[in-house]
């Protein structure tokens, strides 16, 4: 999945659409997750690193994920592929 190019994140967790001028609030586990899918790693280096990095189990990691990026898609803040 490929997060568009333009769309900018700050550093306190808000997400600004450019070509809408839509914005959104994530949370910190959000905002990791977009981070690296935008540095283009694949679901598992995703959810290898959030499982590094807090105290959760790999099937609360997976379905969030894949909740995630729908949320990404219905938004249409990821490029067509």
């Amino acid at each position: 999945m490929a997060i568009k190019k333009n769309i900018a994140i700050s550093d306190s967790g808000f997400l600004f659409n450019p070509s809408t001028g839509d914005s959104y609030s994530l949370n910190p586990v959000g905002q990791e997750i977009l981070k690296l899918l935008k540095e283009g790693k694949n679901d598992e280096e995703v959810i290898e690193q959030i499982l590094e990095n807090y105290l959760t189990d790999r099937d609360a990691v997976e379905k969030d994920l894949y909740d995630f990026k729908n949320m990404l898609e219905n938004y249409k803040l990821t490029d067509d592929e």
